[in-house]
């Protein structure tokens, strides 16, 4: 017997058809004349982006190029929270794959794919072409983690329209990152045509909504609207992408209305938005956290009462208030509180001073010590975090040396596994705990730089992993996070709004976990 997953899917299909940005309809782009064909973007982001291909890109800038270009297999459904557009992660909705089924071990599915899709290049889409964009997805240096993560064993075509992909076993966590834009379907015989994978790197080979005509990472980006698009055609006709690393120079061209939309404006620049003749700042929650890490493999972090100390002297107020002026909220787990699942149970930190001190007594270290922080360039709110941070650690004798390192230096050094300490931000591409706390604490954690290693967390991860009990997954997953609540691997400074200023007449912006604009959801309104 076979069971189909999401049984709502159908349900949930109609619901998007009504929704702004639905790239799950029919073919209807021979409506794409009109006021849309005419309506163009200009956007101002902080930087260029360094890769066309969607199992390399791993900044904001190429994950949205990598957005607007490929489609995949599956998408999160959207939702209306507060009168704001929002991705609905709990559905999965239909996209290249117009449906798809499990059998009642739930480790094979099968996913129908439309009969309508062509790549950009013109070729019809075939299941042969997700076989091979999986194998390139496995083979890649930075989504192959998020391959064994969603527990793939074998990707087989059963005919032109049917695919068979099985799992190692049952994993809650599969359907939630297909919808990824590193699991994008790439037209592989055109790739092959032109050397292989290194050609991804600065060309396209996708079949979605928009045309990358132009790209130089120094300078600037443009879209087209792709005309043969097998789904809903998008209002927008072409986005210009402006990369303008100064975040002053973007707020001003914002408002002299150069650009329709500007990201990475700084928290005290918003503020002196609000008012702003024909301005808008779009202002959200979101799952994007920031840490202060403490290596737990150098000491002395290496002692959990040295980092609650620590954790006890940050003045988390101020951060939000003086720094972040109000843009962002308390962070009381290592996982952020829209994820599902996510419990504060165990954490205890406030500013307390007093407290602070008696900690360190106790590990050993009345008189304070000395210590090395190393700060990545690039975000003004770091900087300053750094600066408070160094100067409350002081009234309890903790010397913080604060070294300044550029962006791509430091991302190379916490590859290595041997800063001291350091602020980092992290958004959760995938809003669920085993995605985000098996990437960050478990010990084989690809992006846990600070050696946090509890044997019973990852115990717990890996049960969690292959649950599909959702209530018992949520208990192992509240586990997990009271015992590194207690440990203290991390201070938890806050959780960032994402914050997006736009032109009064910029319609249909939907915020995602990985805080990527679609631009194919976006119009503008008339007059």
């Amino acid at each position: 017997m076979r069971k189909r997953v999401l049984s709502s899917a159908a349900l949930a299909l109609a619901v998007l058809l009504t929704t702004a940005g639905c790239v799950a309809n029919a073919n209807s782009n021979a409506d794409s004349g009109g006021a849309g064909a005419d309506q163009t973007l200009t956007i101002a982001y902080s930087e260029g982006g360094n890769t066309l291909d969607p199992a390399e890109a791993n900044d904001g800038t190429s994950d949205t190029l990598v957005v607007a270009a490929y489609d995949q297999l599956v998408t999160y459904g959207t939702k209306e929270v507060d009168g704001k557009q929002v991705s609905d992660t709990a559905t999965i909705a239909p996209m290249l794959a117009s449906e798809w089924s499990a059998d009642d071990s739930g480790t094979v599915y099968t996913f129908t794919l439309r009969d309508d899709v062509t790549f950009q290049s013109g070729k019809k889409l075939v299941a042969d072409d997700v076989v091979r964009s999986f194998a390139h997805i496995e083979a890649s240096a930075s989504a192959s983690f998020l391959y064994g993560m969603a527990g793939i064993a074998g990707v087989e075509a059963k005919d032109d329209h049917t695919v068979e992909i099985t799992l190692t076993g049952p994993n809650h966590l599969f359907l939630q990152i297909l919808p990824m834009y590193s699991f994008s379907i790439l037209d592989m015989d055109l790739v092959e045509e032109n050397g292989g994978a290194e050609w991804l790197a600065t060309h396209t080979a996708g079949t979605g909504p928009y045309v990358i005509d132009s790209w130089d990472p120094a300078t600037s980006a443009k879209l087209t609207r792709n005309e043969d698009y097998w789904g809903e055609a998008p209002a927008l006709g072409t986005v210009n992408l402006k990369f303008i690393g100064d975040a002053s120079n973007r707020l001003q061209l914002l408002k002299k209305g150069s650009v329709d939309a500007a990201l990475e404006i700084a928290p005290k620049d918003l503020e002196g938005l609000n008012g702003q003749d024909g301005v808008v700042v779009d202002s959200r929650p979101s799952n994007k956290i920031l840490f202060f890490a403490m290596n737990n493999a150098i000491a002395p972090f290496d002692n959990p009462k040295v980092r609650q100390a620590i954790s006890y002297a940050i003045p988390y107020d101020k951060l939000i208030d003086d720094v972040m002026k109000g843009q962002a909220s308390p962070m009381r787990s290592s996982v952020a509180s829209s994820t599902p699942g996510f419990t504060d149970e165990g954490y205890a930190a406030t500013y307390d001073l007093d407290k602070a001190k008696a900690l360190l007594a106790e590990a050993g270290y009345p008189d304070g010590f000395e210590f090395e922080f190393t700060l990545g360039s690039g975000f003004s709110d770091w900087n300053d975090d750094a600066v408070l941070i160094q100067a409350e650690l002081a009234k309890i004798g903790v010397t913080m040396n604060i070294t300044n390192m550029a962006r791509a230096q430091f991302l190379e050094a916490l590859a290595g596994k041997n800063v001291q300490s350091y602020i980092s931000r992290w958004t959760s591409f995938v809003n669920d705990p085993g995605y985000h706390l098996g990437l960050l604490m478990t010990s084989q954690g690809t992006s846990n730089y600070m050696n946090y290693s509890n044997p019973r967390v990852d115990e717990l991860w890996a049960k969690a992993a292959s649950e599909q009990d959702a209530a018992v997954r949520e208990q192992e997953y509240g586990e997990m996070q009271k015992l590194i609540n207690e440990e203290t691997p991390w201070a938890y400074l806050y959780e960032y709004n994402i914050a997006v200023a736009h032109g009064e007449d910029l319609q249909g912006y939907t915020s995602y976990p990985d805080g990527l604009i679609r631009f194919f959801q976006l119009s503008k309104s008339a007059g």
